[in-house]
This record gives C-alpha cells, structure tokens and sequence, in this order.
C-alpha cells in the first residue's frame, strides 16, 4: 500500500488566444516529493501504532507487539499478525473490565480519540 510514487510530467506546451506557454517540470521535481511523502509515511505509521497502544487489548503484550512485527514502517499499512488479532479486533467486546480503553476494533476507537492530532500530522 502506501502512497502512489510520483513521476516527473513530461514538458507540454499549450496554446492559446494570447499566444504560446510552455511548462516545463525539473527533474528533482519527483525524486524530492516522493522523499518527502515516504518520511511522512513513516511518521504516520509510527504514531498510529503509538497511539493505538493504548486501546490494544493486553494481556501478555503479545497483540501489542504483533503490530510492531508485523508492521514494515513507511508501507502505509499496519498489520498486527497474532494468530487472533482478527478475532480480537471484530469479535470483542469495544472495551475490558481491566482497562475500559482497551478492546475490539482499536483503531476506529483511536482515529475518534486521536482525530485533530493525526489531522495536524496529514497537514504538518
């Protein structure tokens, strides 16, 4: 997954009423977007799992550091591979007497906690 890697657009040329434009793109153009998209997507991967943590269900930490292993920063995908991380996720209970926070579908419970701060990494 991740983001779509950006290519140089070719030189064009248009013509018009008022006579000719031409647009010409450097050729750093890509090559410098798409550093700056990958150092973002890491940054995005990382505070997601971070800020999931709390809402991991936890017993032995297992589930938790499953998103750890499973995740390859800056893929712009967050795989926790517990053998039942799936079950955890959807089949659970939002929440566990042991800490209301943690539970199912932790990452829809993150985004609504976590909303203006992820917008602030989208935007920053």
């Amino acid at each position: 997954m991740g983001f779509k890697k950006i290519v140089t657009p070719p030189d064009t040329t248009a013509q018009g009423p008022g006579g000719k434009v031409q647009l010409k793109f450097s050729a750093s153009f890509a090559p410098h977007i798409n550093t700056v998209l990958s150092e973002k997507q890491k940054i995005i991967d990382s505070e997601v799992l971070r800020l999931c943590s709390p809402y991991v269900p936890h017993r032995t930490g297992t589930l938790e550091r499953s998103g750890i292993l499973g995740t390859t920063i800056g893929s712009g995908e967050v795989k926790y591979i517990a053998p039942y991380a799936r079950q955890q996720y959807y089949n659970t209970a939002p929440t566990r007497s042991y800490d209301p926070r943690r539970g199912g579908k932790w990452f829809e419970r993150m985004k609504t906690a976590n909303k203006d701060q992820i917008l602030k990494l989208l935007e920053g």
